[in-house]
């Protein structure tokens, strides 16, 4: 329960510096300081919903959810990124006032704040650093966009302090609003792609259909489909035409797919010229009947 514990120690370091930080923003007039601390606050309460749906991932598939909870981390991706969504452009909104109509600040303040911004951001994107559930992800990258944006926010408070250019403060924030907003959208589709069953990313249908009619005894693959539950654990259906010895076919079949990255497939295994029953022959990848390696000849691909 590694990724667990970590989660919980980033939420927890970010829901009391991001009030720390609502505390100095106000304390030294800086907007960027404020617009860390609603993206924190949207981080902390982005890590705290990953946490308990993280640990909802982990349950073992039951009889209501068959494929079992690992959605259950998607959705805690997609909350994340709403939260931060909606945060970057208050943040936006605010720096635009700001730039409309000025107000002191102080930069010392200001400085002393971002070190220590830094600081704390960059151990909790050093407790947070492994894991690869797409929900892990998306905390990683807050704490680095936290560091990083701290250490803008450094730069720019040394340089206000000895031009005393304030425009400056808005922009940065700005600036890291964009990021942030950019980023979000990034995270966005990759959740959706997975809601939408696209096959995951890095698995060529075609080339996997190539791959699967090398196979010793096997004439056709048709009716495949991949998808993915969370972004690393991927399934597969197929039909597969195969004359020769099943078992030994089914056997390679799976090898093949677990080289691609597929972990669950379940196949059907038809008998040459046997009449397919399915309804949603899938054109692009069956192309005519049996004739699958026609076009293929000449360079087999070995691993």
């Amino acid at each position: 329960m590694k990724t667990e514990r970590n989660i919980l120690i980033a939420f927890i370091l970010n829901l009391a510096f991001s009030l720390f930080e609502f505390v100095g923003g106000f304390f030294t007039g800086s907007v960027a300081i404020v617009s860390d601390a609603v993206h924190d606050i949207g981080d902390a309460a982005s890590i705290g919903a990953s946490y308990f749906l993280e640990k909802k991932s982990r349950q073992k598939p039951d009889e209501h959810y068959t494929y079992g909870y690992a959605r259950y981390s998607v959705i805690g991706s997609v909350l994340t990124t709403l939260i931060l969504l909606v945060g970057s452009v208050l943040v936006i909104y605010n720096a635009i006032m700001r730039i409309i109509n000025p107000t002191p600040i102080n930069y010392d303040g200001m400085i002393l704040f971002a070190i220590i911004g830094a600081l704390v951001n960059f151990l909790a994107a050093f407790f947070t650093r492994e894991g690869d559930s797409l929900n892990q992800k998306a905390v990683n990258l807050h704490m680095l966009e936290d560091v990083l944006g701290w250490i803008v926010v450094l730069v720019g408070a040394i340089v206000m302090r000895f031009t005393d250019i304030s425009i400056i403060d808005p922009l940065m924030s700005i600036g890291v609003a964009v990021f942030i907003f950019i980023n979000a959208i990034r995270n966005l589709k990759e959740a959706i792609d997975l809601f939408l069953e696209k096959t995951p990313h890095g698995i060529e249908i075609a080339e996997l259909c190539e791959h699967l009619t090398h196979i010793e005894g096997v004439q056709d693959v048709h009716h495949i489909h991949v998808w993915s539950m969370d972004g690393h654990n991927n399934y597969a259906t197929l039909h597969v035409v195969a004359d020769g010895d099943a078992h030994h076919i089914k056997e390679a079949v799976r090898e093949e797919l677990a080289e691609h990255g597929i972990t669950h497939a379940t196949l059907e295994l038809e008998a040459p010229g046997e009449h397919c029953h399915e309804e949603t022959c899938n054109p692009q990848i069956h192309e005519g009947g049996h004739g699958h390696h026609h076009h293929h000849h000449g360079h087999h691909h070995h691993h």
